[in-house]
């Protein structure tokens, strides 16, 4: 039997509801024969004022967390106090992103719903809100009680996972230790496999210019990366590095490796948004996004737009909804997959 995928909605404030309608226009005939199951899981009023905008003949009926569900239905993360106005941060937008978040996980973890696809928050309204986290990231770690999850990127082949993710530059070379580098080299192996790759091939970037260049720029990348590369390999995994940062996501573009694993946050996260935004020459604006964001090590499966709520552009009908489509899809195939 076919599981629901919860969408939680995000900051009901930014392009979240508007995009969830979007998609669920485009995933329409798969909802109806059944294929697909979404549970919308967020702010009533704001579904309804995307729906009533840009999917007027959609229909998505409000259910109970218990019960059965229609293919399509909306769960309400809470009890609205005040309005949310739309591109207007507000705390009370950044408490019904946690509370949505927070309905998601008790639903996976209780098996009512097979995977978590997360649409945008704005990290000042969920701190505005009483809720201290960087990121989604962050707070779904804290909700599930792990601490060692890994952020990995997705966008076509271009699969980038990371040792480390928000914080500051200056602290990257301390949290890179064998044991995060194994961490995510394990935990990157696992989902690819569960993607159908039976054998993955993956690459580590070098942490600092050249791998170090004999140790002139650092020996980071001879002292612990390499070692930690060499000892992963002793085990099974098949991995090369370290690889210089400024060649390593070519060759993960021509398709030589099946992922790379980036030592930090912009390291990972620049090319794999180069080629996922696309650009409107005319306007030299960027109009669609496409790539996923997914959440590793967690015990329930989390996917994610990789993208931010666009306050500027919220309520305009704009926003695309691609990113969200190829995050729901991944979704499907990591709740329905196992290692190959």
């Amino acid at each position: 039997m076919t599981a629901h995928l919860a969408i939680t909605m995000g900051d009901p404030a930014g392009i979240g509801p508007e995009i969830i309608v979007k998609a669920c226009q485009e995933l329409a005939p798969r909802l109806a024969d059944g294929t697909l199951k979404l549970l919308v899981i967020g702010h009533g009023t704001a579904l309804e004022r995307a729906r009533a905008a840009f999917g007027p003949a959609l229909r998505i009926p409000h259910v109970a967390a218990g019960g059965d569900w229609p293919p399509l239905a909306f769960l309400p993360a809470g009890e609205e106090r005040e309005a949310i106005a739309v591109g207007r941060l507000s705390a009370e937008a950044g408490r019904f992103a946690y509370l949505a978040i927070e309905q998601g996980v008790r639903l996976a973890q209780a098996g009512r719903v097979g995977a978590l696809v997360t649409a945008p928050l704005n990290k000042e309204a969920l701190n505005d809100a009483g809720h201290h986290y960087a990121g989604h990231t962050e707070m779904l770690a804290a909700l599930t009680g792990v601490t060692g999850s890994v952020m990995l990127l997705a966008h076509g082949n271009m699969r980038v996972s990371h040792v480390t993710t928000h914080c500051a530059l200056e602290e990257v070379p301390k949290r890179v230790t064998p044991a995060r580098i194994r961490l995510v080299l394990d935990l990157t192996q696992q989902a690819l496999r569960r993607l159908g790759i039976a054998r993955p091939h993956i690459a580590v970037a070098a942490l600092n210019p050249h791998a170090g260049e004999g140790g002139l720029f650092g020996r980071q990348d001879i002292d612990v990366v390499a070692p930690t590369i060499a000892q992963a390999n002793a085990d099974g995994l098949r991995v090369t590095g370290p690889v210089p940062g400024d060649t390593v996501f070519v060759k993960l573009r021509a398709g030589q490796f099946d992922a790379v694993v980036a030592m930090y946050h912009d390291q990972g996260h620049i090319p794999v948004k180069l080629l996922g935004f696309h650009v409107d020459p005319e306007t030299g604006t960027w109009d669609a996004l496409s790539g996923v964001n997914i959440t590793l090590g967690l015990p329930v499966i989390r996917t994610s737009v990789d993208h931010g709520t666009a306050f500027d552009i919220a309520g305009r009908g704009i926003a695309s909804a691609r990113s969200l489509v190829e995050a729901i899809e991944y979704a499907e195939r990591l709740a329905a997959g196992t290692e190959a």
